[in-house]
């Protein structure tokens, strides 16, 4: 058995990390709490962009755009394709698995385009692509831990320049999306070209009447200003629900090891009362036999 002072030292450790994992739980919880108002600040906006460029697409069925798939387009084979990928992880990591998930999944999913491009956010993810071999074209730092428009919006120019450019035929972004207070998961959505049946809100019937639309001077004009916008709601949307989803992963996991602590200090206070009562025994022990030996030479 340890004894009192090693206990006792080892309290006090476990206490001192207490203090850390309760104070990073609370300031998850505020940051949290921050970048789930940014998302819903912003939010009505990018979702009335969304609903306009559906409008458009459902009064010109035939309408063809360089930001969309195009039925007539010649289908590159997997491997000939020019892909971006913008990968989102964290700058640190006590965040339980929230790293570990989403860079094994943006691996996995480079293997199946060998003829990429990496973007990436957070430098535990830098990290992790140098130390696996795989070539990291940019990265964008100072991102993932304060997300903003400004941001959002350098890193959509940059990939809509190399796509205009031809240097990218699709555009891939992987981030960590929330399902609800206690699940995530990781989400790999396309932003480039554009689908057709995303923008499909509803089935509307052939027949139905619909209001009339005047696009100025052009719908390509109208679609070539909407879709750069959409595309930086996308990113800044994924940016702070990336954000939110490592702070509810460090919330939890910082939860977690603070009942652990607790449950190892309440472990460590039973040793240490039985090293203290074994203590006081000996003690108790030692004195009843110095009396004894006090009267065996006194009857001498």
């Amino acid at each position: 058995m340890a004894n009192i002072k090693e206990i006792q030292d080892r309290m006090r450790s476990i206490q001192d990390t207490l203090k850390i994992t309760n104070a990073m739980y609370m300031i998850s919880t505020s940051k949290l709490k921050k970048s789930k108002k940014m998302l819903a600040d912003t939010e009505p906006y990018f979702f009335a962009l969304q609903s306009e460029m559906s409008r458009i697409l459902r009064h010109l069925p035939e309408f063809e755009d360089i930001y969309f798939e195009s039925d007539s387009a010649v289908e590159k084979k997997s491997e000939e394709k020019r892909v971006g990928y913008i990968v989102i992880t964290a700058d640190k990591g006590l965040a339980g698995s929230y790293n570990h998930n989403i860079m094994k999944a943006a691996y996995e999913h480079l293997q199946t385009h060998p003829n990429n491009k990496l973007f990436v956010l957070g430098e535990l993810g830098r990290h992790y692509f140098e130390q696996q071999g795989v070539r990291i074209d940019k990265q964008f730092h100072y991102t993932v831990q304060n997300p903003s428009l400004n941001r959002a919006r350098n890193i959509s120019e940059e990939l809509l320049q190399q796509y205009h450019e031809g240097k990218l035929d699709e555009i891939y972004i992987i981030y960590t999306a929330m399902v609800n207070a206690v699940a995530e998961e990781v989400e790999i959505k396309q932003l480039l070209p554009l689908k057709r049946a995303d923008f499909a809100a509803m089935h509307i019937p052939v027949d139905a009447p619909r209001e009339e639309l005047a696009l100025v001077p052009s719908a390509e004009a109208v679609m070539d200003r909407i879709v750069p916008d959409y595309l930086v709601g996308f990113v800044y949307g994924a940016l702070v629900e990336a954000f939110s989803c490592e702070q509810n992963a460090r919330m939890m996991a910082m939860e977690n090891a603070t009942n652990s602590a607790k449950d190892m200090l309440h472990e460590l206070d039973i040793l240490y009362n039985r090293a203290r009562q074994a203590a006081i025994t000996q003690e108790i022990t030692e004195v009843i036999a110095g009396a004894k030996a006090q009267k065996r030479k006194k009857k001498r």
